[in-house]
């Protein structure tokens, strides 16, 4: 607002000073005219001037005022443009992020209303949903239509960094319904398209707690209480059908494998829809045996990280592009993290059941 009002001070100033000179120039030009003739009977540079006693009095005075006006207006206004600089960028800055989210919106929309359907798999809102897509049989071939389930993205930052979700917009998820949408990855959006894209994917996410400066969109607070408590609450259920199916004694043993396997609303942050085959279209194989994450059967998790500790840490934190983790691994950025979505005893509980796997 203040940056809007900025803008309509400076145009005022800026007109009547051009009305000021407009208004001065064909003042003195008619003022100059000479009379027809007078090129003959007097030459102009032998045209009398003012005289002395004009030229330092009313003269004088007119030209000083005429100073001390030009010298209140800068005095007045360079201050001002000091004061009213900060926000007027601002301003700027909110008006570009609104127009980027605009020009994202109309990309996200579903096919139907000229977008490139993102919304007709992740939801409107970025909650997840269903995409259609096709699997082959290694072995035989053979071709199954299924229904895959897409991930909520309105959680995507909290997982991800935004280098990393650019990375997944161009080259897409290879064996999956997400195909390449960047030039770069085969697909039709540009760099411009793809950055006003992750405009629109900041503007769906759930407005974490404990962001400094009030900025709910930062990338350092957590998932807000009653979206983890609802991530407790379905953990809760999970493990309890566990338990009922006689899998486990109690609630607490089953909670890494509720944990494991769940897919919520507050994120689908499920680990089984990288490690589990099949887990992403409800046909899922053995649990834990790799997908599009690597296998952590057979004990491999222990030996990824012989500390627990140190799993845990990587789990919470996710891999950093070319950082090493564990055992001779290097990230590729490609394993979220979960650090601001889950609590400690959860990610704990998650690694428990992996390393038991």
């Amino acid at each position: 607002m203040l940056a809007a009002s900025t803008t309509a001070i400076g145009w005022v100033i800026f007109t009547i000073i051009t009305l000021g000179w407009v208004v001065y120039f064909f003042g003195n030009r008619r003022a100059s005219r000479p009379e027809l003739g007078s090129e003959i009977e007097l030459a102009p540079n032998r045209k009398p001037y003012y005289d002395d006693e004009t030229l330092e009095g009313p003269r004088l005075e007119r030209v000083q005022l005429f100073g001390v006006l030009l010298l209140a207006l800068i005095v007045v206004a360079l201050p001002l443009y000091w004061v009213f600089e900060p926000s007027r960028q601002a301003g700027a800055q909110s008006g570009k992020e609104s127009r980027f989210v605009g020009w994202g919106s109309q990309l996200y929309a579903t096919t139907e209303e000229g977008g490139f359907n993102c919304a007709g798999c992740h939801g409107a809102s970025g909650g997840g949903g269903v995409a259609p897509y096709s699997i082959s049989d290694p072995n035989t071939g053979e071709v199954t239509a299924v229904t895959w389930t897409a991930p909520a993205i309105n959680t995507i930052f909290y997982r991800y960094d935004e280098s990393e979700v650019k990375f997944i917009l161009v080259y897409g998820r290879p064996f999956s319904p997400m195909s390449p949408w960047g030039l770069a990855g085969g697909g039709p959006m540009n760099d411009q398209q793809i950055d006003t894209l992750i405009s629109k994917l900041w503007s769906l996410q759930i407005p974490r707690e404990g962001c400094p400066d009030g900025d709910p969109n930062c990338d350092v607070g957590v998932l807000p209480q009653a979206e983890q408590d609802r991530i407790a609450a379905d953990a809760q259920v999970a493990a309890q059908a566990l338990v009922d199916a006689g899998e486990y004694a109690t609630v607490d043993e089953a909670m890494g494998e509720a944990l494991f396997n769940l897919n919520t609303s507050s994120g689908a942050y499920s680990c089984a829809r990288c490690h589990t085959q099949g887990w992403s279209w409800g046909d899922p194989g053995v649990p834990g045996q790799g997908a599009f994450g690597w296998n952590l059967t057979g004990g491999s998790a222990a030996k990824h990280f012989p500390n627990q500790g140190d799993m845990e840490t990587f789990i919470a934190n996710g891999s950093e592009y070319g950082k090493r983790y564990g055992v001779q691994g290097q990230g590729s950025g490609r394993m979220p993290g979960f650090g601001t979505m889950l609590t400690e005893e959860q990610i704990e509980a998650v690694v428990e059941y992996v390393r038991s796997l």
